[in-house]
């Protein structure tokens, strides 16, 4: 049995280790507010006996837990809670407290030697936090990616040279975390130099002051979710990601209006090929470099005339494909991370539902740009057969519910079939009225033709 098919013939690991894990040890924090984080939330509180906690959480996650008032790098507030109630299992699902090593602050207090974290450790975390690692990781293991060239303000004029190598357009990367903005794809190579020294003199902030300039690859983009114990690994349902606001992929970059999974061209011929060539040489280049890892790695691929090439490393679930994802996965997923947490995937039973899930977000009027907070939402209550997973919403004094954020609630619907699940989705959309509401109205429909 190689790792991609840990379940096929595994033991029961409820029956053996996981008979160990007390109904107090099943109290789970979920670490985040928005819908991946909601989307985790609802999975896990289906699991036997979980008690889910969401830190800060909002007023949707509040429907299957209980909220915290914490923020995600309040790691000595985070350390309180998880002790004071008796935390068994810590679920990281943003980035940036992993980048700032949130594993490693957990690892090393000897009080905190009890509770679970999925996550990798801060090292790990680079393959995220740091584009030129992620490059230089890929290179050095022999995983199919773009060329490319690193450069800073003192190498500004060999990025240049660089760049009229290539042919338009052109791709060019904020090295460090820039909330998911600082990706530039370029037509002219004249923009293309321009926007090179804006974002060298500092557009991102400390984000870009190193850049990755890359090759740009012509293909069809999906997300492959891969959860790992360091030794073993599951292949969640993979998905694809609309990430312009505007129906036909047009206008700006935003943090992903939709979502659909499973994918049509992730066959079983081109995921083989991703555990091959890209899944298998990853966790054996962690396992080198002794990274402690033991979480979800996201590959953000590019199908390149049936062969995968990546795109982006993420060192969590992606957003809003968790969406899509979470209402696949069969079984205990609480279960599951236990297991991963305690090395143990190779004994856990696993299945993907054979349902479609599509998932359409609805955002604020003039996300990703500016936009108003504090809208009274209606008609959630109208729903039906479908989840409203929220990504930006909050309480009003009233009770209401209303907009925090410019992602506002992601709709997903299942069907036996792309058509079926996005028709219901739409559906349900129509019922969810709120000042200055937007959505993309094509979720899904490229896969149909």
């Amino acid at each position: 049995m190689y790792p991609g098919e840990v379940g096929k013939d595994a033991v029961d690991w409820k029956a053996t280790q996981g008979q160990h894990i007390t109904a107090v040890q099943r109290n789970i924090l979920v670490l985040g507010s928005g819908g991946r984080e909601h989307a985790l939330a609802w999975k896990l509180a289906q699991g036997e006996g979980a008690k889910v906690f969401i830190a800060p959480g909002n007023a949707g996650t509040a429907e299957v837990g209980t909220n915290v008032n914490l923020k995600v790098g309040d790691f000595e507030g985070i350390k309180k809670f998880c002790l004071d109630n008796e935390i068994g299992l810590l679920v990281v699902g943003p980035e940036q407290p992993l980048v700032d090593g949130v594993v490693d602050f957990f690892k090393g207090d000897a009080q905190l030697h009890k509770v679970r974290i999925i996550g990798p450790d801060q090292k790990g975390a680079q393959l995220e936090g740091s584009k030129a690692f992620a490059k230089v990781f890929m290179e050095k293991n022999g995983i199919p990616t773009a060329r490319c060239l690193t450069v800073n303000k003192e190498t500004m004029a060999d990025g240049v040279a660089f760049l009229k190598s290539l042919k338009a357009p052109y791709v060019l990367k904020a090295d460090g975390l820039a909330a998911g903005k600082g990706v530039l794809i370029l037509d002219s190579l004249e923009e293309a130099c321009q926007e090179l020294g804006n974002m060298l003199g500092g557009k991102f902030g400390n984000a870009s002051a190193t850049v990755v300039i890359e090759e740009f690859l012509k293909g069809i983009e999906c997300s492959v979710f891969v959860l790992t114990d360091g030794e073993h690994y599951l292949l969640l349902p993979e998905a694809k990601d609309y990430k312009r606001i505007g129906d036909g992929d047009k206008g700006l970059n935003t943090g992903g209006m939709g979502a659909v999974s499973p994918v049509p061209f992730c066959t079983p011929d081109f995921l083989k090929k991703v555990e091959d060539r890209i899944v298998k040489p990853t966790l054996q280049g962690l396992k080198a470099e002794n990274v402690d890892y033991k979480g979800f790695i996201f590959l953000g691929l590019m199908n390149v005339g049936g062969d995968p090439y990546v795109i982006e490393y993420n060192v969590r679930m992606g957003d809003p494909e968790t969406e899509a994802v979470m209402t696949r996965i069969e079984g205990d997923f609480a279960d599951m991370l236990y297991a991963c947490a305690d090395g143990c995937l190779d004994k856990v039973h696993y299945a993907k539902s054979p349902k479609t899930a599509v998932t359409v977000m609805m955002v604020s009027g003039g996300y990703p740009e500016a936009y108003q907070k504090g809208k009274v939402m209606t008609g959630m209550n109208l729903l039906k057969d479908c989840v409203a997973f929220h990504a930006g919403t909050a309480f009003n004094a009233d009770g209401e519910v209303v907009t925090a954020g410019g992602r506002v609630i992601a709709v997903t619907a299942q069907g036996d079939s792309i058509e079926e699940a996005r028709g219901i989705a739409y559906e349900n959309v129509k019922k969810i009225q709120f000042e200055g509401e937007n959505h993309r109205t094509d979720i899904g429909m490229d896969l149909m033709k």
